[in-house]
This record gives structure tokens, C-alpha cells and sequence, in this order.
């Protein structure tokens, strides 16, 4: 039987902790959708399309050299429906901390109820990876600092040209 896994985010960047999820999703699935959940009300550091490319470069050759299908798309609905829609059987959740699992746990709970197909796997991450947000990577770029050990190469370079001239050094 084939596996769809869908791992949902807004990947605002790409972290290294996100390309960790999908090396461990190429592993249970025969295909990964990564899916950048869009909302009016959000504005992003980088535009949708420049997130899919950023997704598209970093983590297709992950799945590809696992012998997994990948895809890149956007949703701007529930998880649950986006999932189905692609046809997934599996949710991707990532968990960091206890925290992360307080609240995973009921948004298991309530995906279960309005789409009991979609199975939610709780991946944790590595814990070389385990401190990385996004959030975080995007303040400490926006001040100068090397992010360079948090985020692909590619990305970093990307988030040195969007703050270039706007770091907060005096």
C-alpha cells in the first residue's frame, strides 16, 4: 500500500530541523507533500513562491535519495482537508519538547475526529536540531548573526540578501 505523508508549516525559512522531519517522513512514506499553509492575515519574511523554491532545492534531493516521491504545494484550509486532498495517509507532526507535545496532542485529537484517515506520526527531532525555529533564525539573521548553522546553504545566503542594509548594527 502506498503512503502519502504530508508535513504541514510555513517553512518561513527552511530550517535544518525541517529537513530533518523529511529525511525521517521519506522513510515511513513512498511520497512526501510539504505543504506551506498560507494566511491573509500573516505577512512572511519570503513570498510563497520564494518558500517553494526553497523547498523544491533543499529537501527533494532528501526524499530522492531515499527512493521517495516529493511534492511542494500550498494550502490556505484545515490541515486535514489539504491532507486529504493530496490524498495522504499520514500527518507529519515534529515534536521539540514537552510543549510541543501538549499541544500536538490535541491538534491529533481534533484532525482525528474530522479526518480519522489521516494517521498523525509524531517525528522528534534530533537533537542537534531540537533549538531550531524558525522565529529564531529569522531574528537572528535580521541582526547580523550566522545562521549559517541552523539553515541550508542556499538559505542562508537568501536571508543575507533580504536583510542586507537592515541589520541593527551601529
Amino acid at each position: 500500500m502506498s503512503q502519502t505523508a504530508f508535513f504541514p508549516g510555513s517553512f518561513d525559512p527552511v530550517t535544518n530541523g525541517h529537513l530533518d522531519l523529511v529525511r525521517q517522513a521519506a522513510r515511513l512514506a513512498d511520497r512526501v507533500v510539504v505543504a506551506i499553509g498560507t494566511h491573509p492575515g500573516k505577512t512572511p519574511l519570503f513570498t510563497t513562491d520564494e518558500r517553494l523554491a526553497m523547498l523544491q532545492e533543499t529537501c527533494a534531493p532528501l526524499t530522492r535519495a531515499a527512493g521517495c516521491a516529493f511534492e511542494a504545494t500550498t494550502f490556505a484550509d484545515l490541515v486535514v482537508v489539504a491532507a486529504q486532498r493530496v490524498g495522504a495517509t499520514v500527518l507529519i507532526r515534529g515534536l521539540r519538547s514537552g510543549t510541543d507535545f501538549d499541544y500536538e496532542m490535541e491538534m491529533a485529537g481534533m484532525n482525528g475526529a474530522m479526518a480519522p484517515a489521516v494517521q498523525t506520526v509524531f517525528l522528534p527531532a534530533s537533537p542537534v536540531v531540537r533549538p531550531i525555529t524558525a522565529t529564531l533564525v529569522r531574528q537572528i539573521a535580521s541582526m547580523g548573526g550566522d545562521v549559517s548553522h541552523f539553515v541550508p546553504p542556499l538559505v542562508a545566503d537568501r536571508l543575507k540578501a533580504k536583510f542586507a542594509g537592515r541589520t541593527g548594527k551601529t
